[in-house]
């Protein structure tokens, strides 16, 4: 049970708004970054929450490891800001990891004051984790299923607030804008979004006088991915096709240890994670070949090195030898303490895969697991268009750079939740909403006319193996100009296919993710073609790799507003 139901106080005040008409927040997403968001933003008016699935099931869910904060008395912000610095591969910005690092405490604090069950030792004192790139053990967790237990702790939380609304089964279609209004604005401004419901099919508009995207990455357009299903890059594409730049897609993390066990999970189900907590406390990786650890030939850190180094090691190690997987191995730990420490990964293991992790190893391999770019934010989560945010794993707010550090994740979608809301309410004047509201009563309602139910599904169903094959080909952990070239050509005449067959067809979620999986893949290539050097998780056989500080971003400027047919 929620050990506390009230969120403390905001730092900042509603500005006086008497007579104004209580703002209404529509928030996308059902992670840690929208929950804590609306939490805060009830408040101060009404909140919807839309997620296109069950409510819990959201990328933050199969967060193993924790959240990453100098809590400790033997650490501190500028010592974790250093780590994140080195495992950006010198792609941070500075300003954003220095909130991150310094605000991350007061954020983490918050949640072990309303009562979130972080793991404690014997003393009663939390227990810190040791992850890869990290310098101190600064990891407050919840045994080895940190992230579904934030998640349960917030949804519990949010369930007991009168002013959340929260609707599953409801997909976006698009972000309403200027483009969809009878008389068309000329500011880039977000009344709200069309949305699917998945039970009726009807596309219905919701207005709201701010909307906040944080639906997560987009790791399903790659075949093996500890992501779950709904991580289709849904925000990314809404938010490029309604005008907003996206920044520094090259950089997809691949986390080095994912359980390699082909065909022993349903078709689409996330690969499992083997947590980094794991290397923390001493599990070795090492070539079932030759059977030796191996780690010490790629980094002084060995098995706790940056998480693009270890993958790219076991990367080289597979292809080198012909391998399937590497062994991670941590039977050598007493088998009481295996158990007590990672519950989640030993149950699994033992009972799904017959595997016994305190007496033998494990089959890994890398799999896709965060994006580390994302919709251009500023510092408060703003993004190019008035009034609409975004947060978490959607944006690119610069803390992660080229690589992102481990369990830095959770984190950022806490402080940047909160930086985003308390950038709101200075803006929850009467003058403000009105006025935005005047505007949004000339948007028009979703066209179906001339749509028709798919006849040739078949034929386009077939694009989601082949853009996640081709991503997995030549837009993998190690690339080059000629295979990113040949991605290129062969993506754009896939999305130019999918385009043509959703201006025909009645919408479902299905096409509507895979229109999305294909511009990010886009948007992706693009993005790599761009880069011309070596840089953490982007690495070329064209050029030599660079760590020395970049404040060189690659940024994508949107396309123009194509209206179509499904607009009045």
């Amino acid at each position: 049970m929620v050990a506390a139901s009230k969120l403390p106080e905001d730092a900042h005040n509603v500005p006086s708004t008497k007579d104004a008409p209580p703002p209404h927040f529509l928030v996308i997403g059902s992670g840690i970054a929208g929950l804590f968001f609306a939490l805060k933003a009830a408040r101060h008016g009404t909140v919807t929450i839309v997620t296109k699935d069950r409510v819990d099931n959201a990328a933050t869910t199969y967060a193993q490891g924790g959240i990453a904060a100098a809590l400790g008395t033997w650490d501190d912000p500028e010592k974790h800001k250093a780590d994140t610095l080195v495992a950006g591969a010198g792609l941070c910005d500075d300003g954003a990891v220095d909130i991150l690092v310094r605000e991350g405490v007061q954020r983490v604090q918050e949640l072990i004051d309303l009562g979130m069950p972080f793991t404690r030792g014997a003393d009663g004192k939390l227990h810190f984790g040791r992850e890869g790139g990290h310098g101190e053990s600064r990891v407050v967790h919840t045994h080895d299923h940190t992230g579904r237990s934030v998640e349960s702790f917030l949804l519990e939380l949010v369930a007991a607030e009168k002013n959340i609304e929260i609707l599953s089964g409801h997909c976006v279609v698009e972000l309403a804008t200027e483009h969809h209004l009878e008389k068309r604005g000329n500011s880039a401004t977000v009344f709200g979004a069309y949305v699917l419901d998945a039970a009726t099919q009807a596309i219905n508009l919701f207005k709201a006088d701010f909307t906040i995207l944080a639906t997560g990455g987009a790791g399903r357009v790659y075949p093996l991915t500890t992501n779950p299903p709904v991580s289709t890059g849904d925000g990314i594409a809404l938010a490029y096709r309604a005008g907003c730049r996206i920044r520094n897609m090259e950089f997809f993390q691949f986390h080095p240890t994912a359980l390699a066990l082909k065909g022993k999970n349903p078709p689409g189900t996330p690969a499992f994670l083997i947590s980094e907590a794991m290397r923390g406390e001493g599990a070795i990786l090492t070539n079932p070949k030759t059977g030796r650890a191996f780690m010490q030939d790629y980094h002084a850190q060995r098995e706790l090195a940056p998480r693009d180094i270890v993958a790219r090691a076991i990367d080289a190690e597979l292809k080198r030898d012909g391998l399937d997987y590497v062994w991670l191995d941590i039977s050598h730990k007493d088998a009481a303490f295996i158990k007590e420490h990672f519950p989640l990964i030993y149950g699994t293991l033992k009972d799904h895969f017959n595997i016994d992790i305190t007496r033998e190893p494990i089959p890994v391999l890398p799999a896709v697991h965060y994006t580390c770019g994302g919709v251009l934010v500023d510092y408060d989560g703003l993004t190019d268009l008035t009034n609409l945010y975004a947060i978490g794993e959607v944006a690119s707010t610069g803390v992660h750079g080229g690589n992102r550090l481990a369990s830095n994740s959770l984190l950022e979608g806490l402080v940047f939740a909160k930086r985003a809301l308390e950038h709101v309410l200075p803006r929850l004047t009467n003058v403000t909403i009105e006025n935005k509201r005047a505007q949004a009563s000339y948007l028009t309602q979703w066209d179906h006319t001339n749509t028709k139910n798919p006849e040739e599904w078949v034929l386009v169903s077939h694009d989601f193996k082949e853009i996640r094959a081709l991503m997995w080909d030549y837009v993998g952990i190690v690339r080059s100009a000629l295979r990113l070239e040949r991605a290129l050509r062969r993506i754009d005449v896939i999305y130019g296919e999918i385009i043509d067959f959703y201006n025909r067809t009645i919408i479902s979620r299905d096409l509507l993710e895979l229109r999305n999986l294909a511009l990010v893949a886009q948007l992706t290539i693009r993005s790599a073609l761009a880069r011309k050097e070596s840089r953490g998780l982007h690495f070329m056989t064209d050029y030599s790799e660079h760590r020395e500080p970049s404040r060189v971003d690659t940024i994508i400027e949107p396309a123009h507003f194509r209206n179509t047919k499904r607009h009045a």
